[in-house]
């Protein structure tokens, strides 16, 4: 749980030109926008992470919901990240969060945070979803957010975001299968989905620190 004043309070006077009440506000969420990036973009996250508070610092005034500045943050990361594969692939292609995976933009990748074997081969496992769906995946497994608030970042109905989680969770069971030989690792990992997606929330370092460098 956040500690201090809420979200709205403090953007409230950060709006109001308390540049002390800005930098808490960002710090607070700092951490979860490096998971965010985490199991994505590997070294390029630093800098994708500094241009997602440099948004939102210059659209602050846009947050229509001042309750809802985490949405508002993390659609900008979300923003952000399809910009980035968007930038890699050739003119002729087509990107769709919907159907393109990370694995289709770089296949390997060392998920040195995890410490166990379950945790691995689930880190694995999310990179082969279709980007939004790993998204909604984290957001709501890793970092507690509710199916409501999913569907309005989304811009999507409860119901349809149930939809989308409840294919995301298939998906994931379906690539552990196909990724590992080991039918008790499998198991074990499936078994316990939720237990190691929370502990892995504690794991990811916030590895690109100090947002205090996204200017205000």
């Amino acid at each position: 749980m956040n500690e201090g004043p809420p979200d709205a309070a403090l953007l409230e006077r950060w709006r109001a030109g308390d540049r002390a009440a800005g930098e808490r506000l960002l710090a607070r969420h700092f951490d979860a926008v490096c998971r965010f990036f985490y199991n994505k973009v590997g070294d390029d996250a630093a800098d994708l992470i500094q241009q997602t508070f440099l948004a939102c610092c210059q659209g602050r005034e846009r947050v229509r919901d001042r309750a809802g500045f985490r949405a508002y943050l993390f659609g900008a990361a979300r923003n952000v990240l399809l910009s980035y594969f968007r930038s890699k692939r050739r003119a002729r292609e087509r990107f769709d969060p919907l159907t393109t995976s990370v694995v289709d933009f770089a296949p390997s990748f060392s998920a040195v945070v995890a410490r166990r074997r379950e945790q691995q081969l689930l880190l694995a496992a999310l990179r082969t979803l279709p980007l939004d769906l790993q998204i909604a995946f984290e957001l709501y497994h890793l970092e507690g957010w509710t199916a409501g608030e999913l569907a309005r970042m989304y811009g999507l109905s409860e119901g349809g975001m149930y939809g989308r989680l409840r294919k995301a969770r298939l998906l994931v069971i379906k690539a552990c299968e196909q990724l590992e030989r080991s039918t008790a690792l499998v198991q074990s990992t499936v078994e316990q989905l939720d237990d190691w997606a929370r502990e892995l929330r504690a794991q990811i370092p916030a590895a690109y620190r100090d947002p205090g460098d996204a200017e205000s």
